[in-house]
C-alpha cells in the first residue's frame, strides 16, 4: 500500500483520490489539510482540479447547500472516480438535481424505512446463519476460512438480490462487473464493457419482470411507474442498476473490515458486545464513522459563488465535501482515530447528509448488526490469520478488502 501523497511537481497541488497509508484511518494528509488549508485545490484524475473540503461543518454547510448541482455530466463535475459520466445516465438518484430527484426518492423511499427494513430482519438473519453455517463447515477442516467470499460478499449480495428479484445465480455478472467499474486499476475500456454487460443484465431484467411480474421491489416499482405516467425502460434499468451496486459492495467492505477492526486489539470490547447484543447498533455506527469507506459521491459544483471558510468558490467550480475527512475532524469527534465503541457519533457523515443521504441506511445498519452479532456470538476465539499489515487491502473507490483469513 501507497504511504506518500503525490503532488503536481509545478503547483504542488495534491493529487485526488489519495491513498490511505494505514489499514483504517483516512490518508493523513487530511489531517494536516483541515489544519491547514481546510479548502485546498486538489489534482484529479483526468488533470483538473476541484476543491476539497476537510471540516466537518464546511462538509454539512455544502452538503446541503441548494445552490449546487449533483449533475455528473456538468462539465465542473469533479472526477473522482474514473467513470463518473457513467453515473450521469438516466435512473441514477445521486446524479439528479430537484424537482426530479425528489419526485423519483419518493417511488422508492418507502420500500427502505425503518419500519420495512424491520420487517425483513427475519429473512436477514436466515441468510446470515446459512452463511455462517458454511463458515463453520469449512472451518471445521481446520485450515483458514475466507470470510470475504464465505460473509461478507455472500450476505449483501444474497439480501439485495432478493429484494430486487434478481436470480442470484446471477451475482457473478454484478460482482465481478462492479469489481472493475470500481477499481482503479481498471482501463477506460474495462470499465466500459462492465458498465455495458450490468445495463444489458438489468435491462433484460426489467423487461422480464415487466410482462411476468413478482411480489419483489423492482415489480412493483414498475407498477408505480406505470401508474404514475412515468414508466422509462432506461430510467428503471439505470435505478435498478444503481440499487444493485449500492446495495452489496459498500455493505460488503463494511463487513469485512468491521469484523477486522473487532478482531485488531479491541478484545474487551468484543466480549462485551458479545455479552451484550443490545450495544451492537452504537458499534455499529462508530464502525462507520471510523472506516468512512467511500468519499466520491460527496462530490459536487457550486451554481453560486460561496464563501467557505474564508476561501471563495466560484460558480461553476467543482468540491468534494470529504465525508471521510469530516468523520475524522477533532473538532466534531474528540480522538478520532481511536476506535471507541461507546461514543456519540450522532451526526457522522458516513452515509452522505442532505437531500442525497444514502438511501439504504436502514437496511444497511441492519445487515451489519445482525452480522457482527451473529458471527462473534456463534465462532467465539476467531481471530485474523494475517496481522492488519500485511491484509490485501483494495485500490478502489470504494475501500475495503480483497480477501480475509480468520481461524478459531
Amino acid at each position: 500500500m501507497a504511504t506518500d501523497t503525490e503532488f503536481d511537481a509545478e503547483t504542488g497541488i495534491p493529487s485526488f483520490p489519495m491513498v490511505r497509508s494505514c489499514p483504517f484511518g483516512p490518508p493523513p494528509e487530511y489531517a494536516r489539510l483541515r489544519s491547514e488549508t481546510p479548502v485546498s485545490k486538489v489534482r484529479l484524475q483526468d488533470g483538473g482540479t476541484a476543491w476539497l473540503l476537510t471540516r466537518y461543518q464546511d462538509v454539512r454547510a455544502l452538503l446541503s447547500n441548494p445552490a449546487t448541482t449533483s449533475n455528473r455530466a456538468h462539465p465542473a463535475f469533479p472526477a473522482t472516480v474514473a467513470n463518473t459520466q457513467a453515473f450521469a445516465q438516466k435512473g441514477f438518484l445521486l446524479s439528479m438535481d430537484a424537482p426530479e430527484h425528489a419526485l423519483h426518492r419518493r417511488m422508492v423511499t418507502g420500500e427502505f424505512t425503518a419500519h420495512q427494513v424491520r420487517r425483513l430482519r427475519p429473512r436477514i438473519q436466515e441468510i446470515v446463519d446459512e452463511c455462517v453455517d458454511r463458515v463453520l463447515a469449512v472451518g471445521a477442516s481446520g485450515r483458514p476460512v475466507d470470510l470475504v467470499r464465505e460473509l461478507a460478499l455472500p450476505v449483501p449480495s444474497l439480501v439485495i438480490c432478493e429484494l430486487l428479484g434478481v436470480p442470484y445465480t446471477s451475482r457473478d455478472i454484478f460482482q465481478k462487473n462492479t469489481e472493475i467499474l470500481l477499481s482503479r486499476a481498471s482501463t477506460a475500456a474495462d470499465r466500459e464493457g462492465a458498465f455495458a454487460s450490468l445495463r444489458a443484465f438489468l435491462g433484460e431484467l426489467v423487461t422480464s419482470k415487466d410482462s411476468e411480474p413478482d411480489d419483489r421491489l423492482l415489480s412493483r416499482l414498475i407498477v408505480k411507474y406505470r401508474e404514475a405516467g412515468l414508466y422509462d425502460h432506461e430510467h428503471l434499468t439505470g435505478f435498478a442498476m444503481l440499487l444493485l451496486l449500492a446495495g452489496h459492495e459498500t455493505s460488503a467492505n463494511m463487513i469485512s473490515l468491521g469484523v477486522t477492526v473487532m478482531l485488531d486489539g479491541h478484545p474487551a470490547d468484543l466480549d462485551s458486545l458479545v455479552a451484550d447484543p443490545s450495544l451492537m447498533p452504537q458499534a455499529v455506527e462508530e464502525l462507520l464513522r471510523y472506516l468512512s469507506i467511500v468519499d466520491y459521491p460527496t462530490s459536487r459544483v457550486l451554481l453560486e459563488e460561496t464563501e467557505v471558510s474564508g476561501v471563495r468558490i466560484g460558480a461553476d467550480e467543482g468540491f468534494i465535501a470529504s465525508g471521510t475527512a469530516a468523520n475524522h475532524d477533532p473538532e466534531m469527534f474528540p480522538d478520532p482515530e481511536l476506535f471507541n465503541p461507546r461514543r456519540n457519533t450522532a451526526g457522522h457523515l458516513a452515509f452522505g447528509f442532505g437531500v442525497h443521504a444514502c438511501l439504504g441506511q436502514n437496511l444497511a445498519r441492519a445487515e451489519l448488526e445482525i452480522v457482527f452479532n451473529t458471527l462473534f456470538s456463534r465462532v467465539p476465539g476467531l481471530r485474523l490469520v494475517e496481522p492488519t499489515d500485511r491484509l490485501p487491502y483494495k485500490d478502489s473507490s470504494v475501500y475495503g478488502i480483497h480477501t480475509l483469513e480468520v481461524t478459531w
